[in-house]
């Protein structure tokens, strides 16, 4: 009797798992990838988000940066090897990637709005804006 229940119960999961794929594989996916650490980090995701749209062209990506992250989207930051990240971060947002930057990192730097580039939209708090896109709108988060 206890085998079948099991029996039943593992095949109820199995259904339930696989009706929850297919109910949601014709949404695209999206992804909030969370930049904090500087230029290495940022130059390691803006290749890992190359990539992921080679694989996926369809997704939706929303870069996030705070704290040392926000010199990604700053003008006239440089990748470790000197180049500009401002061009490679405006071929994405050419393919949909949007970028978004703390305003509560910008404040605390004493950074004003004008120094961050075109593409990039300032946020009040890159924290809450992860969470946000998390849990109400159904991204999944990655940390380069």
């Amino acid at each position: 009797m206890r085998r079948r229940c099991l029996m039943a119960a593992l095949s109820l999961a199995a259904v339930m798992t696989t009706g929850a794929v297919t109910a949601h594989a014709d949404e695209p996916v999206k992804v909030v990838y969370h930049l904090s650490d500087g230029a290495a980090q940022a130059a390691r995701a803006l290749a890992n988000i190359r990539n992921h749209l080679r694989a996926a062209p369809d997704t939706g990506i929303v870069v996030v940066a705070l704290g040392d992250g926000i010199k990604l989207l700053l003008k006239g930051a440089t990748d470790p090897a000197g180049a500009r990240f401002e061009p490679a971060v405006a071929a994405l947002a050419q393919q949909g990637v949007q970028f978004r930057i703390c305003g509560n990192t910008l404040a605390a730097h004493d950074i004003v709005p004008t120094q961050v580039i075109a593409v990039a939209i300032v946020v009040p708090s890159g924290v809450a804006e992860v969470a946000r896109l998390q849990s109400r709108e159904g991204y999944a988060y990655l940390r380069p």
